[in-house]
């Protein structure tokens, strides 16, 4: 089937599009929180990368990657159509998370990632066991401080670098 507008008109309606977050991702992870009465997170705090739940006591930052946009080992796929920026796309999300995870990791902060498709059927409960076992270390972490003892800003406060 023929595109209706010539490829430059395409690249500018295209340019335009823009994405509206994974919502539906943190509202399935916020509802299993909730069901597991797992506390002391929060959402749309400010922190580079911007993570999508902050447990800012325990310094942990937990990202939920979509399956294809982060390229999930089990379900990645790349389209049929124009392959190569799809693969370039794709790898420089991949690199992005690296630099993420490593930036947050270097200001003392733990990084869990979890997949979108661990959020639900028979993945629920391992991503919660991920989650529960990330702030039962966190808390129980020898020498740990908080931020505020520590002297260090809020992270809600904390400019991206």
């Amino acid at each position: 089937m023929n595109d209706i507008y010539s490829h430059e008109q395409r690249s500018m309606v295209m340019a335009r599009v823009r994405g509206r977050g994974n919502k539906t991702t943190e509202i399935a992870l916020a509802r299993l929180f909730r069901e597991n009465k797992i506390a002391g997170w929060r959402r749309h705090r400010r922190l580079f990368g911007q993570p999508d739940f902050l447990f800012p006591k325990l310094r942990l930052a937990v990202f939920v990657d979509g399956c294809f946009w982060h390229s999930c080992p089990r379900h990645a796929t790349t389209p049929a159509t124009n392959r190569g920026f799809w693969k370039r796309k794709l790898a420089a999300n991949r690199a992005r998370d690296r630099l993420v995870g490593a930036v947050l990791r270097k200001r003392g902060w733990f990084v869990l990632r979890l997949w979108e498709h661990e959020l639900s059927g028979r993945g629920k409960p391992g991503a919660i066991r991920r989650v529960r076992a990330a702030v039962r270390a966190r808390s129980k972490q020898p020498g740990w401080a908080s931020p505020r003892a520590t002297g260090e800003r809020r992270p809600g406060s904390q400019r991206p670098s």
